[in-house]
This record gives C-alpha cells, structure tokens and sequence, in this order.
C-alpha cells in the first residue's frame, strides 16, 4: 500500500509492507499527530498495537518506516541516531520493519523542526 508522509512543506510517498504490523498501521489512516525527533529519525506514537515479529531489526537503512513496539511509535529513519555506530543506523531497540520511503528520505532533515505529521493513504 501507498501512502503519503506530509510534514510543513515536504510530502513524500511510501509504501508499506504486506505484514500484520504494516495492515494495522494502514487501517489507522489517516493519522495526525506532533512528532520527535532522535538524532535524524522522526517517530510518533501512532494507535496501533503489536508486539516485535520475524521483521524486527536492530539495524536499518536510510528510508526505512519502522514500528517500535515500546513506544507504539511510527518511525522514519534517514540518517544517524544516537545509539547508532559508524556506518550502522541503529533504533533504539528493534522495530519491525513496515515499510520504505519512495525517494530521497534525507529531506527528512529539512522539516524536523516543523511540529506536525501527517500519514495518509494514496
């Protein structure tokens, strides 16, 4: 599934992944919430429930769309984290892997200090 990621000026697509973690997280849409930031990885609690399954990683690429159990939070990866190592993108515990942004995820960097976020269906 499609869906798009608005934060201020910037709108990228996404897609999900056909996984029980990434339909619960489709069913939610749209969502709207404020959002944090972690090093250059956005995340926001969304409300869905699921605990850690076969995709959960430790370690993630830029563009990655990552549910953290802990936190019931949506996050978007596109750069280095404070618990990560040199040449790793490390979360701060394993998220199951949801999805990937369509396109260049490090303009991420330019709204994260915008306050809002909106996840859509395409």
């Amino acid at each position: 599934m499609k869906i798009n990621i608005r934060i201020g000026k910037l709108a990228m697509e996404a897609e999900l992944n056909d996984t029980p973690t990434a339909k619960k997280v489709a069913e939610a849409l749209p969502i709207k919430t404020s959002f944090d930031t972690w090093g250059e990885e956005i995340y926001f609690s969304i409300p869905v429930t699921a605990s850690a399954d076969k995709t959960a990683r430790e370690v993630v690429e830029v563009g990655d769309l990552g549910y953290w159990p802990p936190g019931k939070a949506f996050c978007i990866f596109f750069g280095q984290t404070p618990a990560s190592r040199p040449g790793k993108i490390m979360p701060a515990s394993a998220v199951n892997m949801i999805g990937k942004v369509l396109g260049d995820a490090t303009q991420f960097k330019t709204v994260m200090h915008e306050k809002s976020v909106l996840l859509e269906a395409r």
